[in-house]
């Protein structure tokens, strides 16, 4: 086995190790770059290709191809920083990334994420920055930098140090001067990515121009001797090393120094080179600086002070900065800031930011509008498997979900459509009467859909409130959730006027009922999951609507006599899922057709083929044997020891069928119960 350390030691990948700190002559690389011209891709070139290398799929939505791409699930991370549901979103940024990698302009502007507080913004250039370091240490990422190494004679030129790394780590073909790279590239052969001609823009910094510089005049303009210094090695990003990834928050204005993006003087060197104007004593370790070959982020970017904006306008347009007493330095990065609603208000209103507003692509990047997809954001945190000590009771998660998704719609222009119906439609349910074109005439018809509402993080907060919540010992049920949100909407501090705390208080009622819907028809269907008892039923029906359609009579099983189709047991069932009077035959021939259908493919009609038949049979068993249950009894707690079993086989079959515990399935049918009491108090009325 070996000592601990040595156990530990057995879990290193040396091979991997190897390759990632590779270096070579630049003889060596040259060979590289004809072997493998991806290595020379700008910033923006790979990180386009790290977010395809994940794989893509096809998606319709409402007759629309939607492209998937397989990055924003997080895949690097298994899910933790997935983000849902913004297919459409994620598809115009992907789009400004292949335009900024093949040239056509989006890489000389800064890419905007724009959108409320909790869309998953910073989540996303979280991602970006997480992608483009691990692409940086696979095969198909690699890229490469260079070091100087002196010999002791020559130390002198960097001020006595005999390795001098790439301050900005950049492209080692850059020490090819800009006058001859055309000629030595066409002359080597080297080609660029997709077998394009191989273009390297930009100068060496002003500390690589210097040893270089000084290397020439050494060797009296034999470039040759020169690259015998150069060594180039492989460069693995890292945001957490400032190795070309780089971060940048805005501090209050006191705080704020520009230099915290360009470097600044190191001070100790200026004794040793005589002057603050010598490169060699700077430290090339502003965010731009360490950025190169890399990707930036600016968090709450509209919150910059106006003497970071000039740097950031000369490093979109020109792709060039300006350190403190040094000549415009080029750079090679991805420059991408997210900012909130207010901030971008300000922005458009603001004739000083005007330069910004023009440099900038903006993606909205809203909430989420489908139920099913704001769902995946709490399960992520709340599944019965990472919660200890409280079961989370069936639709708890959804019915928060769903008043979340509520807030964020516009109420539908169409008077036949209510808001929770609109909900349905948006998540691929079916409604009679409406179809995938008038899904897309709903969304055309908003303006800022998505763009308000309420945040994930204020449900996530309330879930977890009502998790350590001591009014429920085992369970939590979506009515202490909902009540969790409801008495948070007092002292929210988004939450601007009473109006929309009102109107978020009424979407809240909304929900309740149709939770009590969704309940009532569990607690129906645990009651009629007697299947033998369902079978039954269906064949009886589907033998009266066959006599019926067909003109023929039904022999009673009991007496033995021809007798006319029992319209009344038809009409008992149809009526569960509102087949009208008017529609009765349509609706009878329509079965017989199926029916017929299925027969001809070699298939058997079961109870459950039919789901509109299905859910008939279903309501029409559960009217039967309510009464025999006695589940409102339980409202009056004097139960009889036969009601008890009977009572407790239902609650079996939702603890076993639908998801609850002990305590969830009796909450559920008191619930229930509860409601039926009401329903028959006001029958007796």
């Amino acid at each position: 086995m070996g000592t601990l350390v040595e156990q530990i030691a057995e879990l290193q990948d040396y091979a991997e190790f190897a390759d990632l700190h590779w270096s070579g002559s630049f003889e060596e690389y040259l060979a590289v770059v004809r072997e493998r011209p991806a290595v020379t891709r700008t910033a923006y070139q790979r990180l386009y290709d790290m977010v395809l290398s994940w794989g893509t799929e096809t998606l319709v939505d409402n007759k629309k191809k939607l492209i998937h791409y397989n990055f924003f699930d997080d895949p690097m991370g298994n899910g933790k920083d997935a983000v849902f549901g913004l297919d459409i979103p994620l598809m115009r940024l992907v789009n400004v990334l292949k335009s900024a990698a093949m040239g056509y302009g989006a890489e000389k502007r800064v890419i905007l994420l724009h959108g409320p507080v909790g869309s998953s913004k910073s989540t996303i250039a979280r991602l970006l920055k997480r992608g483009i370091e691990q692409y940086s240490r696979r095969a198909d990422g690699a890229v490469y930098t260079y070091e100087w190494t002196l010999p002791e004679e020559l130390l002198h030129i960097t001020g006595g140090e005999s390795v001098f790394a790439c301050p900005m780590n950049e492209e080692p073909l850059r020490l090819i001067p800009e006058a001859w790279r055309g000629d030595a590239f066409q002359k080597l052969g080297l080609k660029g990515p997709g077998d394009q001609p191989l273009r390297i823009k930009g100068v060496l910094n002003p500390a690589c121009r210097l040893i270089f510089r000084e290397l020439m005049s050494h060797y009296r303009g034999d470039w040759s001797r020169v690259v015998e210094h150069v060594r180039v090695k492989r460069l693995v990003l890292s945001e957490t090393d400032r190795v070309g990834i780089g971060t940048f928050q805005p501090k209050d204005e006191k705080n704020q120094d520009s230099t915290e993006l360009t470097g600044d003087i190191n001070y100790k060197k200026i004794a040793l080179f005589g002057s603050d104007s010598d490169p060699r004593a700077f430290n090339f370790d502003g965010e731009f600086n360490i950025a190169n070959r890399g990707i930036i982020e600016f968090i709450e970017i509209l919150k910059l002070d106006v003497a970071f904006l000039y740097d950031l306008l000369g490093a979109t347009q020109e792709h060039k900065i300006k350190p403190k007493k040094f000549p415009q330095t080029d750079i090679d990065e991805v420059i991408i800031g997210h900012t909130n609603e207010a901030e971008y208000k300000k922005l458009l209103n603001n004739e000083f930011m005007e330069a910004l507003r023009d440099r900038t692509i903006k993606v909205d990047i809203p909430y989420i509008t489908r139920l099913k997809e704001e769902v995946k954001i709490y399960m992520k945190d709340f599944t019965n498997q990472k919660v200890q000590g409280k079961h989370i009771a069936p639709h708890t998660i959804e019915m928060a979900a769903m008043w979340a998704i509520l807030t964020r719609l516009e109420d539908p222009k169409k008077h036949d459509l209510t808001l929770l119906q609109k909900l349905k439609l948006y998540d691929g349910k079916t409604l009679p009467g409406f179809t995938q074109d008038n899904v897309k005439e709903l969304r055309k018809e908003t303006s800022r859909e998505g763009m308000d509402g309420i945040s994930p993080r204020y449900v996530q907060d309330k879930i977890s409130n009502a998790l350590v919540s001591e009014r429920s010992d085992t369970s939590v049920n979506p009515f202490l959730v909902l009540n969790e949100l409801a008495s948070g909407l007092r002292q929210h501090s988004l939450i601007t006027n009473e109006e929309q705390r009102k109107r978020y208080t009424e979407l809240l009622a909304m929900v309740r009922q149709e939770y009590e819907e969704i309940v009532k028809n569990e607690v129906q269907r645990a009651i009629s999951a007697d299947e033998e008892a369902i079978k039954r039923l269906c064949a009886n029906y589907i033998d009266h609507v066959k006599a019926y359609t067909q003109k023929e009579k039904v022999k009673n099983p009991y007496t033995g006599q021809d007798e006319p189709p029992d319209e009344r047991l038809m009409r008992s069932i149809e009526g569960k899922i509102d087949i009208a009077d008017s529609r009765k035959d349509d609706f009878r021939r329509e079965i017989m057709n199926y029916i017929g259908a299925l027969a001809v493919e070699g298939k058997k009609f079961s109870y459950d083929t039919n789901e509109r038949l299905h859910r008939a049979l279903e309501q029409k068993l559960f009217e039967d044997q309510k009464d025999t249950i006695k589940l409102t009894s339980l409202v009056s707690n004097v139960i009889d020891k036969e009601t008890q079993e009977k009572i407790d086989v239902v609650k079996s079959r939702l603890i076993r069928d639908f998801g609850y515990n002990d305590e969830s399935a009796s909450d559920v049918l008191n619930f229930v119960a509860s409601i039926f009491a009401r329903g028959d108090a006001r029958d007796r009325k």
